[in-house]
């Protein structure tokens, strides 16, 4: 939720970042209009309030004969003052309904338009030259025996996919090098719920317009979260946290579920866009003061991962207009998929500001004892799709696929990736 006094104050930035995401601008004008509503009803309530307890308190001290009389006007009172209590409930929620329609304030310098008008940050690494005729992850996972798409497709319908023997290894080992990485840079581990209550997923800014991308089990009013930052933003919902010592920063692991609703025909073969992975995301509460420098770290942590797995990579700055809602900002950190030759993004991470834990009502208390508003960020540091740029980066001439130095440690020491000897 935007910040309310940003509402009051400068409607107009509020406005540009509308323009800016390609959103509508007249949001605003009925926001300024629903929250002058709202102050003057509430004033109402309380002046006819503050009326009703002088009028009990003369009722105390009035005598037998004046106390009918003040009895029943303060009858007539109460019900002036539920009626204007409703009305300030009814102004309150009218508010709300078109505040919690309005998307983050996006952060200055961030490009605006749709999804082609990403500023391109940075290119890192050399993509690799093949003397021979690469192939696809698809081909060089059914090759390996380590991906059936087939099987999948049998059990659980199209998108689905099984990681078999040195692909689920290898999945397992990039996502215990990323859990020790984090673990080294102060994040706690949790292994996060899945699922989670409509508040929770309203909250983290997942119930607007994508909201057919989300799996809903309506008989238990649950929804299947498709990144564990739901549930890391919704840890500390309605709680006042201690950043005395610097941020809470955690490491989600969890399975994430996506229902891929518009993609029709997009990325369909292989394992770039499924409906199940497995993904490790990074969250941060900090003070809003210094989330933008917390989001340079984690994009620096982002950046680790890709080097340490030898894959060539470029970081993007999210146009306003392709960012989620939530986000203030977003870098993507895309790696080169040789047989596309194009980069995909493996990683993102957002600077959320003061979005989502005003929505959560995450607090913390700053410097003078006050109680302040927490921002929040989040950035993927491993996922499944990683095996794409890994193997189609890593392929030799064999067939084979290296792995990155730093996995085989995960991997017992494993160099390469090779064919199963066909069995007699």
């Amino acid at each position: 939720m935007i910040d309310p006094n940003l509402l009051r104050e400068n409607p107009d930035a509020i406005k540009a970042s509308q323009r800016a995401r390609g959103n509508d601008e007249s949001l605003v004008d009925q926001a300024v209009a629903a929250d002058a509503a709202w102050r003057k009803a509430l004033q109402e309530f309380e002046s006819l309030r503050a009326e009703q307890n002088a009028a009990a308190k003369a009722v105390g001290t009035a005598s037998k004969e004046e106390r009918p009389a003040l009895i029943a006007a303060g009858q007539v009172m109460a019900e002036k003052v539920k009626a204007a209590n409703e009305i300030a409930d009814a102004a309150q929620k009218h508010l709300d309904q078109i505040i919690w329609k309005i998307e983050n304030v996006v952060i200055d310098g961030v490009p605006a338009g749709g999804e082609e008008n990403f500023t391109v940050v940075k290119e890192v690494g050399t993509k690799p030259k093949f003397d021979f005729e690469a192939q696809d992850h698809v081909a060089l996972g059914e090759s390996l025996d380590i991906i059936d798409i087939e099987r999948g497709t049998k059990i659980a319908g199209s998108r689905f996919y099984f990681l078999k023997g040195w692909g689920a290894r290898l999945e397992l080992a990039l996502m215990n090098m990323a859990l020790d990485y984090a673990s080294k840079n102060d994040f706690t581990a949790l292994i996060t719920p899945t699922l989670v209550r409509p508040e929770v997923m309203a909250g983290t800014g997942f119930l607007g317009e994508h909201a057919d991308e989300i799996y809903y089990l309506p008989a238990d009013d649950l929804y299947l979260t498709g990144t564990s930052e739901v549930a890391l933003a919704g840890y500390h919902r309605d709680e006042i946290i201690d950043l005395s010592n610097g941020p809470l920063r955690y490491a989600g692991w969890s399975t994430c579920y996506r229902r891929e609703a518009g993609s029709a025909g997009r990325d369909t073969r292989g394992i770039l866009r499924v409906h199940q992975f497995n993904k490790l995301e990074m969250f941060s509460y900090i003070d809003p003061a210094d989330s933008e420098a917390e989001h340079a770290k984690l994009l620096a942590f982002q950046e680790a991962m890709l080097q340490a797995c030898e894959l060539p990579y470029r970081v993007i700055d999210t146009a306003a207009g392709d960012l989620g809602s939530s986000a203030a900002r977003k870098f993507d950190a895309e790696a080169w998929v040789p047989t596309q030759e194009t980069y995909r993004e493996l990683t993102s991470t957002s600077n959320c500001t003061t979005y989502q834990a005003r929505r959560l009502n995450v607090r913390f208390r700053n410097a003078d004892g006050k109680t302040q508003t927490a921002a929040t960020l989040n950035g993927t540091l491993a996922t499944t799709r990683w095996l794409v740029a890994i193997l189609e980066n890593h392929q030799q001439a064999d067939g084979s696929v290296k792995i990155p130095a730093a996995l085989r440690p995960y991997l017992g020491g494993q160099e390469f990736i090779t064919a199963p000897k066909s069995r007699a």
